[in-house]
């Protein structure tokens, strides 16, 4: 089982093997966090996310972190909320699964997550929370998740969520 913590800060300066990116299907740097880490990951990041021809909702691809204090980074485009029936709890649920996955594969011991889909893409917070927890805890590996919130009300969700399924 992995083990689970939640910082508040800024997941381009967590130092681990890995760090999830919550990328867009194009896997071109765009807004938020997808484009903080393509910031700091410097223009190679660009030019290998260019390579991987995209990615779909839900799935998971890897590069290396360039410029970023960790290994690999793993690119996973959340879904953008409509209205729930869409999928989005299922395929959310696989943007945490699969880059779990992808870290296993990569020999991580340590990854790093973001809020996926919560910020432009309009996740409803709480929901979103308790998918990821969910789909971490339930995810049979020796691996250290950290959560980075990169706001106080990501943390407070977070928080509530993990205090209330401890």
């Amino acid at each position: 089982m992995a083990d689970l913590r939640l910082i508040k800060g800024d997941i381009t300066k967590f130092k681990g093997d890995a760090i999830v990116n919550a990328a867009n299907t194009g896997l071109v740097g765009g807004g938020g966090v997808d484009g903080a880490i393509h910031r700091a990951a410097g223009p190679k990041l660009d030019a290998a996310c260019r390579k991987l021809h995209g990615c779909p909702t839900g799935e998971a691809k890897v590069t290396p972190g360039f410029n970023l204090p960790v290994r690999i980074v793993i690119h996973t485009p959340g879904p953008i909320w409509r209205d729930g029936s869409f999928e989005e709890p299922k395929l959310l649920r696989n943007c945490y699964e699969n880059s779990l996955k992808r870290a296993v594969e990569n020999h991580c011991q340590s990854v790093a997550f973001p809020s996926i889909s919560t910020g432009i893409y309009g996740y409803p917070l709480e929901p979103a929370c308790k998918i990821a927890v969910k789909a971490i805890r339930e995810f049979d590996a020796p691996l250290h998740v950290t959560l980075v919130a990169f706001d106080q009300a990501t943390y407070d969700a977070f928080e509530k969520v993990m205090t209330k399924t401890a």
